[in-house]
């Protein structure tokens, strides 16, 4: 692993979004950018140093515009193929990726990618 690049943080919008049964099912996009807003203000609750912050939307969500501390990218089909794709040109950088789903967690893991849930975000 490359020490020196900042951790990069991927996070599963629609996993960590639909871990809370909120409403978030009426305004998918809306409920994306409070996930995005509260990433750019509290980061990433028990990660110290320098960090990049991925958010992953898909659907409905897509057009989620990036802020300062968040790059939001929209996947253009399945977020989880996104997603997978983003940790694999990380090269040998540390990943930590946000979800609860088990393949997708599968997949990340055969990359070496770290993963926690979304409680580590939800805070």
């Amino acid at each position: 692993m490359n020490s020196n690049a900042p951790l990069l943080v991927v996070v599963d919008a629609a996993n960590v979004v639909g871990s809370v049964p909120d409403g978030w099912w009426r305004d998918r996009k809306g409920a994306a950018e409070r996930l995005r807003d509260r990433l750019a203000s509290h980061g990433v609750p028990g990660v110290d140093g320098p960090v990049e912050l991925v958010l992953v939307v898909e659907g409905a969500a897509r057009g989620v515009e990036s802020v300062a501390g968040v790059r939001v990218e929209s996947a253009a089909g399945s977020g989880d193929d996104h997603i997978v794709d983003v940790v694999a040109q990380a090269g040998a950088r540390p990943v930590l990726v946000v979800t609860a789903d088990r393949e997708l967690r599968r997949r990340v893991g055969e990359l070496g990618a770290e993963v926690t849930g979304p409680r580590s975000v939800r805070r």
